[in-house]
């Protein structure tokens, strides 16, 4: 078990780091196709949501416009108040909470997201098991989380151990995602992988940025099926509708 304190470190990294900053270059162009790849998965019925580690808020940002209600969550306070002050709504709240302990009932949201979390995460289980609680009946669990990633350590100048890159804790694959959770309310797993570190690598967002989310997936996949390192992995967990005897 890796032992530190995360409640700590992530209230400070909020406020020493500007999550909203505008990003740049390779680095916002994987971001807009990780935020496309989530909203393509997001029911059109979907009237509630719950944005687990919210970040940038862009969540709040893209779906409150949609008639949804966002919950921004995260452990700082940091980040849910510049939320709900840059995308101010009656149906737009800011939480600030443990992801291990939410202070939310049984089935209260239609869709639960957590987007480039679950990989900082000490316990994946049970940050899952506790997510999916929350999820209503019939309503779904996404994650996203880098796909079989290398993790890279550095010694660290202050306490002189082997410190994860980026707080990066676990590396996941499909199998691995598929096997935290087993409840028999879990009435589907489906995932998918995308981005290529080989466009990636040749800086080719200089031209697929033009490209619509429907033509950019296309040309993904051709180049994962020509030279297979996804960089991603999106995957959903659909709850049961029915009660469970």
């Amino acid at each position: 078990m890796i032992n530190f304190n995360y409640t700590e470190h992530y209230k400070k990294d909020a406020s020493e780091f500007d999550y909203f900053e505008k990003r740049k270059g390779a680095t916002a162009h994987d971001e807009r196709r990780v935020r496309e790849f989530i909203i393509s998965k997001v029911g059109k019925n979907v009237n509630s949501i719950l944005d687990v580690g919210c970040g940038r808020a862009w969540v709040a940002d893209y779906f409150l416009q949609k008639g949804v209600k966002v919950h921004s969550l995260d452990i700082s306070i940091t980040n849910p108040a510049k939320a709900v002050k840059l995308y101010p709504s009656e149906h737009h709240s800011g939480i600030v909470a443990d992801s291990f302990r939410l202070p939310f009932a049984d089935n209260s949201f239609d869709c639960v997201i957590a987007s480039e979390i679950i990989e900082h995460v000490i316990n994946p289980a049970e940050f899952i098991k506790e997510l999916f609680r929350v999820v209503k009946k019939g309503g779904e669990l996404i994650i996203t989380t880098p796909y079989k990633e290398k993790i890279q350590y550095y010694l660290c100048i202050h306490c002189n151990k082997k410190t994860p890159a980026n707080a990066h804790l676990h590396s996941f694959d499909e199998k691995i995602l598929e096997g935290l959770y087993k409840g028999d309310d879990l009435e589907k797993f489906s995932y998918e992988t995308f981005g290529n570190k080989l466009l990636i690598f040749l800086r080719t967002y200089t031209i697929l940025q033009f490209f619509s989310f429907r033509f950019w997936k296309l040309k993904d996949r051709f180049a994962n099926f020509l030279f297979n390192k996804p960089v991603h992995i999106i995957c959903v967990y659909r709850k049961k509708s029915e009660d469970i005897f």
